[in-house]
């Protein structure tokens, strides 16, 4: 998730350990026939042996990554049609494939260069996994420009870069060192004339919410300073946690010394969209997960996930999912971006042919 400093590494143990409960979900998810994912068991130790999990996390799992993926994929055909590489930044990436995914994908000549910042001990595991996966290796490129960095907590490719950061430090001291002054090939790591989707899931609830507003106002005035520039920015969340279910939620977190400070001040799927819109963003929005599953997802994805578990707990699966967001904001320099990238955003299934 976020990056410690060093006197607080071993109080944010509790919070890393949710990216190993991410992970276990969506190899659960893959090997049920949820989702399709090559690359996800390279990436977390003796996958093959996991438990499965229940059919509500699994499907949870599956309307999360959905949803995510057809931002994301929406984002790379704009920048395609406009003509133009995309960069993503992904924060808090965790054991996330979503690169090799997109790389691998019909959509790679779309994606210029990929960001992954997180943990300095999940970063050192994640770029140990790349560097012993003949798959996840390969899909980097020239196996000569790949190579370990920061002793061994980073890696760096082609067009992928792992880094560990500090996203609680002021951006002006981490992010731009790191992301916007000069690599040692003259090049900025990021452009900010360049289409930029920020990624944030499950990371921004551990902040508190002034910190994480400090960062996406850093990300804003970054990108006003091209006169192209434009900006997506997707989060995946808990919300709501003042009722009875979100109290239990909290309860339980709290039994494993975790603390959701950035979860705090949203306690209304319309308190969501402020997030942005209080920092620059020009336009946002947010949908429960419950929202997504019911309006979002294609009939026929519906229909083939139905089949494959038997789910006696219909009214329990749609109060989590009522608990879950994804949100998402848009910021562009002019009038003219806003055309062409205006609509960006998912679609109802019933108000468009397009499947996600």
């Amino acid at each position: 998730m976020l990056l410690p400093s060093p006197s607080t590494s071993s109080g944010d143990a509790p919070v890393r350990s949710t990216d190993n409960d991410a992970a276990a979900a969506r190899v659960s998810a893959v090997k049920q026939g949820y989702l399709l994912d090559p690359f996800a068991k390279h990436l977390v130790p003796r996958a093959h042996l996991l438990p499965l999990r229940p059919p509500l996390i699994n499907i949870g799992t599956y309307v999360r990554t959905a949803a995510i993926d057809s931002l994301v994929d929406q984002w790379l055909e704009l920048a395609e049609k406009a003509s133009q590489t995309c960069q993503i930044i992904s924060l808090g990436a965790g054991s996330d494939t979503r690169f090799w995914r997109i790389a691998s994908g019909k959509l790679s000549d779309g994606l210029g260069t990929y960001v992954e910042v997180d943990f300095p001990e999940i970063t050192t595991k994640k770029a140990m996994a790349i560097k012993k996966s003949k798959d996840l290796l390969t899909t980097l490129g020239d196996p000569s420009h790949v190579s370990l960095d920061q002793g061994g907590t980073a890696l760096r490719s082609t067009r992928y870069h792992l880094l560990p950061l500090d996203l609680r430090v002021d951006p002006e001291d981490v992010l731009k060192s790191v992301l916007a002054t000069p690599q040692p090939n003259g090049l900025n790591l990021v452009d900010p004339s360049k289409p930029t989707l920020l990624i944030f899931e499950c990371v921004l609830a551990y902040m508190a919410p002034e910190l994480s507003s400090r960062l996406l106002e850093w990300f804003v005035k970054w990108s006003q300073t091209s006169p192209c520039g434009i900006l997506g920015c997707i989060v995946y969340e808990m919300f709501g946690l003042n009722d009875a279910f979100g109290r239990v939620m909290v309860n339980n977190l709290k039994e494993r010394s975790i603390t959701l400070p950035g979860a705090e001040a949203y306690s209304t799927i319309e308190s969501l969209p402020g997030r942005f819109l209080n920092t620059g963003f020009t336009a946002a929005r947010a949908l429960t997960l419950k929202e997504i599953r019911k309006s979002y997802i294609p009939r026929s994805e519906l229909d083939r996930i139905a089949g494959l578990e038997f789910l006696d707990e219909t009214e329990e699966l749609d109060l989590v999912l009522d608990h879950y967001a994804i949100s998402w904001g848009l910021f562009f320099v002019n009038n003219e971006i806003a055309v062409k990238w205006g609509h960006w955003g998912l679609v109802d299934r019933d108000d468009s042919d397009i499947n996600m």
